[in-house]
């Protein structure tokens, strides 16, 4: 599986996203995870502060699930 490696401030770009969608970590990761993901919650905590990559899978499953383009995440 391909890993998307961040230049760009992409783990606080989904959190703030996630955030202004009022969701918590929690309620995101049950919602990747119904849709085949098997990303944990300390794994998007560990995202979201860039201390670890995303796949591109999860990433597209994020997208589909905040309903927003793909240039929202490489903001700088």
């Amino acid at each position: 599986m391909p890993w998307i490696l961040q230049d760009v401030p992409m783990g606080r770009n989904i959190q703030n996203i996630r955030m202004a969608k009022g969701m918590t970590q929690q309620a995101l990761i049950e919602q990747l995870q119904l849709n085949g993901s098997l990303m944990s919650r300390s794994t998007l905590a560990n995202i979201e502060c860039g201390k670890r990559n995303i796949k591109a899978s999860d990433l597209r499953l994020i997208k589909e699930i905040f309903n927003v383009d793909y240039a929202e995440f490489f903001k700088d």
